[in-house]
């Protein structure tokens, strides 16, 4: 038996097998170059739009794989997950939710100005409901995709390139028949760069259209004769004009889009009804926007809106705030303006993919791409209808020719012992070895010279062409054809004669799909709010045992001075332009601003101190509620028996929540009190106490732990601070005296 070789003899065998394998890269090259061809991968085949026919990669191919399956606007609807199954197992080899989304957002009348896919069930809505699932909803084309995107595919209008397995054929690009991106948008994030097209109005992009087919050097201030803006859905008002034009010639800027608004009376109250809203809110927008107002309500900044109602349906959007008599609408309605979404900014970037390469383009250029692959389409088409019509010429001419002489082409195909030797003498005039009845017959068939189409069309003749009736056809077929071929021969040779051919199709597109502009274009100035100076007032806020809070009138307190003060922990006289800082047992502050506490009357209850501050009850403890006066200083004690004293000014911030002083492990804030120097006594569990002046407390700030305030004994902790003691006073840092 052959010796087995040992490990190491394998392993040695091994890395001589790699030694030969091994290339040498710069890591980083080979970094570069895989993140650009990813990079470029997704912004071409997956992110960004054609210029050409406004689509994605994942839009063009749902459109094409519906119309293979002959799913058309006229026909039965069908699944949206069947055209999600073929989409992706043919042409669109990624997530089946991807495709599915594709499809719901093609169909929603409130994002596509022209719709490529009629849906049929729930494709979600304006406010934000998501669609059903794909295996419950059901879709078909429009007419706008079989008129406008497909209706000259099988012209060989453009090419065809192979699928990502190489088993199917799919279109590097639809013929479509108008300026796609601009009508309908295109929203897309890619590697580095993003798309935000917004939509346009089908009846000016077509005029606009069809000037640049007479005038191709037009500019853009020309080309805006006929757009004068983007046309929205959801409608709206662009509040900005003269910035449009800056955005067209560059391919970026901002629109300053509104919500339209209106006012109603009944019954001398007013209410303010929003009827269409910026093409940003559709979605959560809308949802976030009530709740956006129905915060400035709660703040009191608009608390003059007493009801909001959402009345919006498949009729439109109608959102209502009922007013109090006598409120401002003008005001109200410029505070919605400034302070919520009702208006907003849409960031325009008009990139696509041109020539292959992404590209953000001038509304110029744009229609410069549009004009070129019109007349590239049109011209594939008419030399493809004339290669046709030639064809069916040639084969009219041909049966015409063997009607005229048809005993003789008959006795051919009789006498023949074979097809081939009947084609070589309709093609050759070879009679030989073939059997005629008649000399007459077997003199025609010599002089037989028809061409192979011909020929082949002969052999296929049926006898019912013989009749009389479908020779009279033959040749009115035949007339039409001539005229057809003149025609195609006309357009090909003369430029100015296909800008016509295109020019109508486009005015019978417009006929057809163009609607009133849905969006108002205006110049407004920029919202100005006018903030009124807020009234203050004075008050005093009183807060019981259970932390209940509230501000009372300085009269009312006088008036129930006694009773009050025995009901409630905290009673501090201030100005509702002040703050209030409450102090835990964690060692959080927390600022509370008085004109947020509720005004209250003598016998409310108050309002729980979490509902107006970011404190948490059910985490910690509030020690200590001090009226923030920035001039005083406050003396902190913790648990573990260490003081400091903090200026009051450290506590006047605007974060709502902030660290008041650094604890050691599981040590607690026991008191803040103000200094008012006085001596400081302080408090044990185990009865041990110790006075000493405040003046021995060290200043230090918020974050710092302290100084020794009292030494304490194993298992002891200060419970209790207080200030103004009548003990005798010892030094800061003993152990104290038990009582």
């Amino acid at each position: 038996m052959p010796r087995k070789k040992s490990a190491q003899g394998r392993t040695q065998l091994a890395l001589d097998m790699l030694e030969e394998k091994i290339i040498d890269v710069e890591y980083s090259d080979v970094m570069r170059k895989s993140y650009i061809d990813y990079s470029m991968s997704v912004i071409t085949a997956r992110a960004l739009p054609d210029v050409r026919d406004g689509l994605k990669p994942v839009q063009r191919r749902i459109l094409y794989d519906m119309s293979e399956l002959g799913v058309s606007s006229t026909g039965p609807f069908r699944k949206v997950a069947r055209i999600v199954g073929d989409t992706m197992g043919k042409y669109h080899p990624h997530g089946d939710s991807s495709i599915g989304e594709a499809i719901v957002v093609m169909a929603q009348d409130w994002k596509k100005m022209a719709p490529m896919v009629d849906g049929h069930g729930n494709f979600g809505s304006i406010e934000g409901d998501e669609a059903a699932a794909a295996r419950y909803i059901e879709c078909r084309m429009t007419d706008y995709s079989e008129n406008v995107l497909l209706s000259d595919l099988k012209e060989n209008t453009v090419d065809f390139m192979p699928n990502y397995d190489e088993q199917e054929k799919e279109p590097v690009i639809l013929p479509c028949k108008l300026p796609n991106l601009l009508i309908n948008g295109s929203e897309g994030i890619a590697v580095g760069m993003a798309t935000n097209i917004p939509t346009h109005n089908v009846g000016e992009t077509i005029d606009a259209a069809i000037y640049y087919l007479d005038h191709p050097e037009a500019t853009t201030a020309e080309l805006m004769k006929f757009i004068p803006g983007p046309d929205f859905p959801t409608g709206g008002i662009i509040a900005n004009q003269s910035a449009l034009r800056g955005i067209y010639e560059t391919g970026s800027g901002k629109i300053r889009i509104r919500g339209k608004v209106s006012v109603e009376s009944e019954k001398g109250k007013d209410r303010i009804v929003v009827s269409e809203i910026p093409y940003t809110m559709i979605g959560e927008g809308i949802g976030k926007f009530l709740q956006s107002v129905a915060d400035l309500v709660e703040n009191k900044t608009l608390s003059d809106i007493v009801d909001i109602s959402n009345q919006s349906s498949k009729e439109g959007i109608r959102i209502v705030f009922d007013l109090k008599k006598g409120a401002d609408t003008e005001n109200i309605i410029i505070i919605l303006y400034k302070k919520t979404k009702l208006e907003d900014t849409y960031g325009c970037n008009l990139l696509a993919i041109s020539n292959g390469r992404p590209e953000t383009m001038s509304l110029a250029a744009i229609f410069s791409d549009y004009a070129d692959f019109q007349y590239e389409i049109y011209s594939r088409k008419f030399q493809n209808l004339l290669r046709k019509a030639e064809r069916r010429k040639e084969i009219d001419e041909g049966l015409i020719k063997a009607i005229d002489c048809i005993d003789a082409v008959v006795e051919v195909i009789r006498g023949s012992k074979t097809v081939k030797q009947a084609r070589e003498c309709l093609m050759t005039g070879n009679i030989k070895d073939i059997v005629f009845k008649t000399a007459a017959s077997r003199k025609i068939a010599a002089k037989f010279c028809f061409t192979e189409i011909q020929t082949d069309a002969i052999l296929e003749l049926r006898l019912q062409r013989l009749v009389g009736l479908e020779l009279d056809v033959l040749m009115e077929d035949y007339r039409k054809i001539t005229k057809n071929i003149a025609r195609y021969e006309k357009l090909l040779d003369s430029n100015e004669e296909m800008t016509k051919e295109i020019k109508k199709e486009l005015l019978e597109l417009k006929k057809r799909y163009s609607r009133p502009r849905r969006t108002e274009i205006v110049e407004a100035a920029e919202v100005v709010l006018e903030e009124k100076p807020e009234e203050i007032l004075p008050v005093v806020v009183v807060a019981d045992r259970f932390h209940y809070i509230r501000c009372l009138d300085p009269s009312v307190y006088e008036k129930n001075k006694e009773v009050l003060d025995q009901e409630n922990k905290y009673i501090i006289p201030a100005r509702t332009d002040e703050k209030l800082i409450i102090f835990t047992d964690k060692g959080k502050a927390y600022t509370l601003k008085v004109k947020d506490i509720p005004l209250g009357r003598l016998k409310d209850k108050g309002t729980p101190v979490d509902n107006v501050s970011s404190y948490d009850s059910k985490t910690e403890n509030i020690i200590a509620l001090h009226h923030l006066v920035k001039e005083e200083q406050w003396i902190f004690v913790s648990s573990d028996g260490y003081v400091k004293q903090v200026d009051a000014g450290e506590f006047d911030v605007t974060r709502k929540a902030i660290e008041a002083s650094k604890l050691a492990s599981g040590a607690r804030l026991t008191a803040v009190l103000v200094a008012d120097g006085s001596n400081l006594a302080l408090e044990t569990a185990k009865g041990f106490s110790l006075c000493f002046k405040q003046e021995e407390v060290p200043h230090q700030g918020k974050t710092a732990r302290g100084a020794i305030g009292i030494r304490l004994g194993t298992g002891d902790e200060v419970v209790s601070a207080e200030t103004g003691s009548a003990i005798r006073a010892s030094r800061r840092g003993g152990k104290g005296k038990k009582r």
